[in-house]
């Protein structure tokens, strides 16, 4: 893939890694963004309980219109009138509403950041995380819950904020490094936090409500993240390296919000200092396979619930514990393998990584026994610990230091695309053809991203 820097600097560089601030800069951002997310799942695991909540309690009629739709779609599609499903579609419907908030705002928070610096959005970002979490605690309707959900969305720009300044380190090496360290913390996160939650859920008294202790705990958590990183996080985009004019962040705003212009990334391509007539062509490649890869990836992660509840008779404990699995060896995957990818060789293992997947859905489509379900599970997890690092350190290769932002931003702006329409897709194809072919299905249409991302002129350095 390209490359901004001449093989000679790329050793240099390298070899100056950790004498440059990188690893200080990388360490930051690893424990940053473990605080967030630690208070952003502790929510998971009581969201079926949170729902159920308000649909006993509410007054206020946001939350039977939603009802009436989530049963429309499952009538629909031929979701069987069970409790469970109906929740989770109910979940799933709350998670697209955030994804698709985070689709309209990531671009905007990254442009944003090219002009005014990463250390000044991130903080801005993490007090609507704090305003977010105290609306859910004090929410006693659903209508103020779904508002703080949407003030959550709206100021979840932490992630995209977080591989920009991973982009803005000067060598491949400490950008692969920090990339596959924002894995880890995403592993962490999503593994510890859901049991804190549930535990805390668990402890309520008699006459507080369950969610409120969580709801504390993880606006305390994001308090504590952003006093760190007020006191510890250095601003990786110098002033004299941002864009001049606000104005030429935001006169083409159609460039951050179409779909269109995103897969193009027509806000980069504008600039003066664009990417080559090269770079342009494969930035849009690795924005399409990421797209791809996701959509299918989320859809099939989404339906996971469904097949191990359908077929196995999980309860939440067993829920629970196979992500705690998943979790665990991302984790490892990403802290002992991905870390080390050598710069230039990201490509490759995205290509085996998403080959892994094949078999691992097609394992877990087809899974008579847990043990089977575990085995590809394993594959599953060990292939989802390498791509999302390797084509963030790829696409943190492009762009001018004042573009980084920005593209980084389009590229989360893109999987939060994805995140929101393949669970809906997946579900449609579960229900009306069963878990079989919706995995089948799935499986090998992971073959097209394994297609684009393997053509030979995707992979020229420039």
């Amino acid at each position: 893939m390209e490359r901004e820097q001449s093989g000679e600097s790329k050793d240099a560089q390298s070899r100056s890694g950790g004498h440059d601030g990188s690893s200080r800069v990388i360490s930051v951002v690893f424990l940053m963004l473990l605080i967030d997310l630690l208070g952003f799942t502790l929510i998971l695991p009581l969201l079926p309980s949170i729902l159920d909540y308000y649909g006993k309690t509410d007054q206020d009629g946001v939350y039977r219109w939603l009802q009436h739709s989530v049963e429309w779609f499952a009538n629909v599609i031929g979701v069987p009138s069970v409790r469970k499903y109906n929740t989770v579609l109910f979940g799933g419907l709350i998670g697209s509403i955030f994804s698709l908030l985070q689709f309209l705002t990531a671009p905007v928070t990254g442009a944003a950041s090219d002009y005014f610096g990463r250390r000044l959005l991130m903080m801005v970002t993490t007090v609507g995380l704090i305003i977010s979490y105290l609306l859910w605690a004090l929410s006693r309707n659903f209508g103020i819950f779904l508002l703080s959900r949407v003030v959550g969305g709206i100021s979840k720009g932490n992630v995209s904020l977080s591989t920009a300044i991973i982009a803005d380190l000067p060598s491949p090496q400490a950008r692969s490094k920090g990339m596959a360290m924002i894995g880890v913390a995403f592993s962490l996160g999503f593994t510890i936090g859901p049991m804190i939650g549930a535990f805390l859920g668990s402890r309520a008294g008699e006459d507080e409500a369950f969610y409120v202790q969580p709801a504390l705990l993880a606006m305390a958590f994001v308090v504590s993240d952003l006093l760190f990183i007020f006191f510890f996080l250095p601003e990786t985009l110098p002033r004299e390296k941002r864009v001049t004019s606000i104005g030429n962040t935001f006169q083409n705003a159609v460039h951050l919000l179409s779909p269109v212009a995103l897969f193009q990334f027509s806000a980069i391509q504008q600039r003066r200092d664009s990417p080559s007539p090269e770079g342009m062509r494969v930035l849009k490649v690795l924005g399409l396979v990421y797209f791809l890869y996701l959509f299918l990836f989320s859809g099939l992660e989404y339906t996971l619930s469904f097949l191990t509840h359908q077929r196995f008779h999980f309860d939440s404990m067993q829920q629970g514990k196979m992500f705690f699995f998943v979790g665990i060896t991302m984790a490892l995957v990403q802290g002992g393998y991905a870390r080390r990818i050598r710069p230039g060789d990201e490509v490759k293992a995205v290509r085996r990584a998403i080959a892994l997947l094949i078999p691992g859905f097609l394992i877990i489509g087809w899974a008579s026994s847990v043990v089977f379900l575990y085995i590809g599970l394993l594959f599953y997890s060990c292939a989802a610990a390498v791509v999302i690092p390797c084509l963030s350190t790829l696409v943190a290769g492009y762009g001018a230091a004042n573009q980084k932002g920005t593209v980084m931003g389009i590229l989360r702006s893109l999987g939060a695309l994805a995140r929101a329409l393949g669970p809906t897709l997946a579900a449609t194809v579960y229900w009306l053809g069963g878990a079989e072919v919706c995995f089948t299905v799935a499986a090998a249409a992971f073959l097209l991203p394994l297609a684009i991302i393997s053509i030979p002129k995707a992979q020229k350095a420039e």
